[in-house]
């Protein structure tokens, strides 16, 4: 009966800071981008210092879409209005795994410690991508996009930024709360149910050969953020390795199959893969370099 009590208190804690968390961040995040439009993005990123482009792809990556799906459009109408290619590549990788609500969730569940080194780490390596992807040529496996843009401006010249961003904040986290319960529920579960010695025996810090299953597990379950930081941070206080939880948290909101099919719209077979495969060592390069210092 203890252990039942305890099972609600937590469940329904982490339910309540998560909830007030993520609509927060939701509201923050959605008035952001009425002021950085896809036009400003390719301004930013069309610079006539190339690296730069590069940085600036991997900030805006941050400051933009929640997953990787609704990035997407955004890349096409990048790529359809001539943007320049690796920084376009830059933001493609960051804009899901450097995202506020992946990072303010790191944050609260995980400590700032992780969050720091985990932002500096996928930032460096969304910059990288980005490079070697425009010296490999592999802007040539890009399929021809042709974007017909719509103006949605009529319909919200009635509306304050702050009642559309309100709108959004509840947009995005209706949808999710299916997701946020599920994972709220497992952490909880785990937290108060599962024995520690069991999860130490089989997926605790000395095991680092859990860190690449956990990246290739991640992209056909599709976890999000939301859903997996809950279970990470319950995994992470019984005795799990910080680097499979980040793993796989980069493998299913990196590269899940939703966004890869997407994808295939846009880019030739060669360029899909070798996405996959970036994001693949991504995750896996964090999880061993967090699973090295922390």
């Amino acid at each position: 009966m203890d252990s039942f009590l305890g099972f609600l208190q937590t469940f329904f804690k982490l339910l309540l800071e998560l909830t007030v968390l993520f609509i927060f961040i939701s509201f923050l995040v959605s008035w952001l981008q009425q002021k950085v439009t896809e036009d400003r993005i390719k301004r930013v990123l069309d610079r006539p210092n190339k690296w730069s482009g590069y940085l600036y792809g991997t900030g805006l990556g941050a400051l933009t879409p929640f997953c990787s799906c609704s990035t997407i459009p955004i890349l096409a109408g990048l790529l359809s209005s001539k943007a320049p290619f690796g920084p376009s590549m830059s933001f493609l990788v960051a804009s899901p795994l450097l995202n506020p609500v992946i990072v303010i969730l790191l944050w609260t569940l995980l400590g700032w410690q992780l969050t720091l080194y985990y932002v500096i780490i996928v930032g460096i390596f969304a910059v990288l991508i980005g490079v070697v992807w425009k010296a490999l040529g592999l802007e040539h496996s890009v399929k021809n996009v042709n974007v017909r843009k719509g103006s949605s401006q009529d319909d919200n010249i009635e509306k304050s930024k702050w009642k559309l961003a309100l709108e959004d904040a509840w947009g995005f986290f209706y949808p999710l709360l299916p997701y946020l319960l599920i994972g709220v529920f497992i952490g909880a579960f785990i937290y108060d149910f599962i024995p520690q010695d069991f999860i130490v025996k089989y997926a605790g810090g000395d095991n680092p050969w859990t860190i690449p299953i956990a990246s290739v597990v991640g992209i056909p379950m599709y976890i999000r953020a939301e859903a997996i930081l809950p279970i990470g941070d319950a995994l992470v206080s019984k005795g799990m390795g910080i680097g499979p939880v980040i793993a796989l948290l980069i493998g299913g909101a990196g590269a899940s199959i939703p966004e890869v099919l997407l994808l295939s719209k846009l880019f030739k077979k060669k360029l899909v893969i070798t996405f996959v495969a970036s994001i693949l060592i991504v995750a896996i390069s964090t999880g061993f370099i967090l699973h090295i210092i922390l």
